[in-house]
């Protein structure tokens, strides 16, 4: 009998285990970092990105001088030119021709100057948004992960209150039986029990919701499990004594959509000094070598590949210089586009820096409040909780009906769906403080 309990006990541990190991709690910062790593946002600003270092590796090549070879062959037919006297001759021609060349811009109005200054920039700017990409998707798999984190603390308060309904439901029966209750007050119960158990399911399915909207911010396997770990409700909600000026003025300089949006304004300032520069005369200098060979078709003795090679070898040095005069307005148009275009991004930065500024502000004022809110919200489910078990009490002594019972634990259920949501919006609005301060969200690779 004893071998037999403890192959049952030994049973039970080996086949239970394994699934609670295997069984994972995915906390905010596990959500956070999966959806960074694993959201194809990412993947497409980083290919962006290489794209921006071949504009830079181009536009620093535009400083060196461009090589080239070329070689020809043909046949000529008819009436041909001798190069050994010069004269035009009835017979077909045969001519191989050889060359080199180089060419290097001297001046160009600093166009190329400004369009490696715009490549260096743009490739900054790639890096800055890719970590606002990084930022981005970490800020809205925390909002949606708090969400989460408040249905799934309402579906514990509904659960709590519909064990406390089934109760005096089964009391309140026993209590009719015995003629302590009436049948209106029976019937209260029941449908105060009805209504608990449509709350309970309509919470479930808005949990079942959200966590059907993080798994797909996650970019995460559709028919993999998921759970999410519980909230930390010992959380001192406090207020915040820095100034949303002072933060603003370190976000500046920390704040990889802020850096961006400058980048964005200085690369289209280079731009216009560019297409500005196309307005002015261009200097390049100019190399080359060439050589050939050549023989007569009808068998006449001809001089070597290496001896003509060597004969027809020449080289040439020369200076380019190119004014342009008229164009057809394609210049100035580039350079009036690029101008408009070098405001616009002035505009956007200017609208993007006071949203920023707006949402600092706004941040400190919910942290402040919040925190307030938060003490409050706890005092007075405290003070609910004990005046729905003196409630409770004088029920069970007929000194008050189903009704008023009824009403007093719809009061204490309103007041800690209100504790919770305001603990958890103090931590998400305190999180998102944090990250104008400058603390990052998701860990770097």
């Amino acid at each position: 009998m004893f071998y037999k309990q403890n192959l049952v006990l030994f049973l039970i541990v080996f086949l239970f285990q394994p699934a609670n190991a295997q069984e994972k709690k995915w906390t905010l910062d596990d959500c956070i970092q999966y959806a960074v790593e694993h959201n194809p946002q990412r993947a497409k600003q980083e290919a962006q990105n290489k794209i921006y270092k071949q504009d830079q590796r181009e536009a620093l090549g535009g400083f060196l001088p461009t090589l080239s070879v070329s070689s020809n062959a043909g046949m000529n037919f008819g009436r041909n030119i001798d190069y050994e006297t010069n004269t035009y001759i009835p017979t077909s021609t045969f001519s191989n021709g050889y060359g080199i060349y180089s060419s290097m811009n001297l001046f160009d109005g600093l166009s190329q100057i400004y369009r490696a200054k715009m490549a260096r920039i743009n490739r900054l700017m790639g890096d800055d948004r890719l970590r606002d990409t990084k930022d981005q998707l970490a800020l809205q798999t925390m909002e949606i992960y708090f969400n989460v984190l408040y249905y799934k603390g309402t579906v514990d308060i509904a659960e709590d209150k519909l064990n406390e309904s089934e109760a005096n439901l089964k009391k309140t029966q026993r209590m009719e039986e015995l003629g302590l209750k009436s049948v209106p007050d029976l019937a209260e119960i029941k449908a105060t029990e009805a209504q608990d158990r449509l709350a309970l399911t309509q919470q479930k399915n808005l949990l079942d919701v959200e966590i059907v909207k993080l798994k797909a911010k996650m970019n995460f396997p559709v028919t993999g499990e998921f759970s999410v770990a519980g909230y930390d409700s010992t959380v001192i909600a406090g207020k915040t004594n820095d100034s949303a000026v002072d933060i603003y003025q370190h976000a500046i300089s920390t704040l990889p959509r802020l850096r961006a949006s400058a980048s964005t304004v200085k690369a289209a300032e280079m731009q216009y000094k560019a297409t500005r520069g196309n307005l002015f005369p261009s200097l390049s200098l100019n190399a080359g070598s060439q050589s050939g060979f050549t023989r007569l078709m009808d068998n006449t003795p001809y001089k070597s590949f290496r001896q003509q090679f060597k004969d027809f070898l020449g080289s040439y040095v020369s200076v380019s210089l190119s004014i342009p005069i008229f164009n057809g307005f394609s210049r100035s148009a580039e350079m009036n586009r690029s101008k408009q275009r070098f405001i616009m991004a002035q505009c956007d930065n200017e609208d993007l820096s006071r949203q920023v500024y707006s949402d600092i502000e706004q941040a400190v004022a919910d942290v402040n409040g919040l925190a307030d809110e938060s003490r409050f919200a706890q005092k007075r489910t405290e003070s609910m909780l004990e005046a729905h078990k003196v409630n409770l009490r004088k029920y069970d002594e007929g000194l008050v009906d189903a009704l008023e019972i009824s009403t007093s634990a719809n009061r204490l259920l309103n007041s800690r769906v209100e504790e919770l949501y305001t603990n958890l919006k103090y931590q998400l609005k305190y999180k998102l403080l944090q990250y104008y301060k400058g603390e990052t969200l998701w860990t770097f690779n």
